[in-house]
């Protein structure tokens, strides 16, 4: 119960003097003779408390202000970028306003035109964990996310971050490959320099570790060049926050934008974002820099991580009915030719970064040893060209007809069909064939390397 319900009945109940009401209960008696004319005029909304609230306040923000501050609001949200309190007050003062609102009142403001939603579900800033570099250059951060084009087909944009939050690097492609992502690192290294170190996520274009003992094109490239790479825990992005947060910006300005009909139309829309964002938006972590003027206010800091070691792994495999099997080196996949007689062997490849042996796994009979080269597919074993192909007819594909008896004895001279069983494990290089007929043993000299 209020005290005003109390004074209120003690006199037009009670039927006591306004005076003594006020000396019994130690209050003003001009507050009771307020509280009885207030009960005579309104009835029992009296015995609920005023607001205290001062009728004007010399202090509060112009309405022009608030005005500005609403347009502010809209166009910016219009646009697709940054719309919050403390943007606004960025951009109040970049338009001369004096003094600027806090950054509390402009919140209260917006808040009390509508334009804020509460969302109490969200996990609350003092739970946070954050880390950034103290130089730019010190870490990169590295993602790929998607977007889809005016015909609904998707595409991949390859997204890298400075700490300073500056964007280094957008890039919008069909489907990005480890080459892709490779060229895009050179490119940026090229303008900005190399940084100390490179944050991604797990993605396949970024680590081998997911699939084995591998390395991609990124893990060689960075470690040739001693710049440590790092990775987020799976299915952890918070780790990678920066260029996660920056993708949620980055799309939210498309999604403003007309939808592109190409992948060329998106990338000029991603350099006219880039330019904007590096240049043009104040940010907020930045103490309302641009990313620009945040990266190019310290020193920068240089690659000083240990270059990476020879790599060593050992990896089985099945050769497949071609007769051969597959390696991956620096992102690229390359075929190494075994023979079509082993289809179905089981091997283990003994890999020295591109020295490469190919041994029986049971036996630990060798098959073939190589220098794989980088610049090609295919690994020829590097033996003697067979015998002509033949049409149907015995002719040669070059028009010269075989004898049907040379034919047959080219056949039983080396030449067996693809039908015939197989015959036992061989190594790759033997003593070519005699015209008396396949050697019953293979030859055991040893083999030198065979450099592709």
């Amino acid at each position: 119960m209020s005290m005003a319900r109390l004074v209120i009945t003690a006199v037009t109940v009670e039927g006591r003097s306004k005076s003594e009401v006020a000396r019994d209960y130690g209050v003003s008696r001009v507050w009771v003779q307020k509280l009885v004319r207030r009960y005579q005029r309104e009835g029992p909304a009296a015995f609920e408390p005023r607001s205290r609230r001062p009728h004007s306040n010399p202090r509060a923000v112009d309405l022009g202000v608030e005005d500005q501050i609403v347009r502010l609001r809209k166009r910016l949200t219009k646009k697709g970028v940054d719309a919050g309190a403390e943007t606004i007050a960025a951009h109040l003062q970049m338009a001369g306003v004096s003094p600027v609102p806090a950054v509390s009142t402009i919140w209260r403001i917006l808040s009390r035109r509508g334009f804020v939603v509460g969302q109490p579900q969200k996990r609350p800033r003092s739970s946070w964990r954050t880390f950034c570099a103290e130089q730019p250059n010190e870490r990169w951060q590295a993602d790929i996310t998607h977007w889809r084009l005016a015909d609904g087909s998707e595409v991949e944009i390859l997204n890298i971050l400075d700490d300073s939050r500056i964007n280094l690097a957008a890039h919008a492609r069909r489907i990005t490959t480890g080459r892709q992502v490779v060229d895009t690192f050179l490119t940026a290294f090229g303008r900005w320099g190399m940084p100390a170190s490179v944050l991604t996520d797990n993605g396949a274009v970024f680590t081998g570790k997911q699939r084995g003992e591998g390395r991609v094109a990124l893990e060689i490239q960075l470690g040739l060049a001693g710049i440590r790479l790092g990775h987020s825990r799976p299915y952890h992005p918070q780790t990678c926050g920066k260029v996660e947060r920056f993708h949620q910006t980055q799309k939210k300005w498309l999604a403003v934008q007309p939808r592109a009909a190409t992948v060329v139309g998106l990338q000029r829309q991603l350099d006219r974002f880039g330019r904007y964002y590096n240049t043009v938006r104040p940010h907020r972590a930045l103490g309302r820099r641009t990313p620009a003027q945040a990266y190019a206010g310290r020193p920068k800091a240089v690659p000083t991580g240990p270059v990476i070691p020879a790599h060593y792994r050992v990896r089985t495999d099945k050769i497949d009915a071609g007769g051969s099997v597959t390696v991956r080196h620096n992102s690229r996949l390359h075929h190494i030719g075994l023979g079509a007689r082993l289809a179905g062997t089981p091997i283990s490849l003994l890999i020295h970064d591109l020295h490469i042996r190919v041994i029986h796994r049971h036996t630990g009979q060798l098959i073939r040893e190589l220098i794989l080269d980088p610049t090609r597919d295919y690994q020829p074993r590097g033996l003697p060209p067979g015998p002509p192909k033949r049409d149907p007819g015995g002719h040669a594909t070059g028009g010269i007809p075989i004898p049907a008896q040379s034919a047959a004895r080219s056949r039983s001279q080396g030449w067996p069909k693809a039908t015939r069983r197989a015959p036992a494990l061989t190594p790759a290089r033997t003593a070519p064939p005699s015209r008396a007929g396949m050697p019953k043993h293979p030859t055991t000299a040893t083999m030198s390397q065979d450099t592709c």
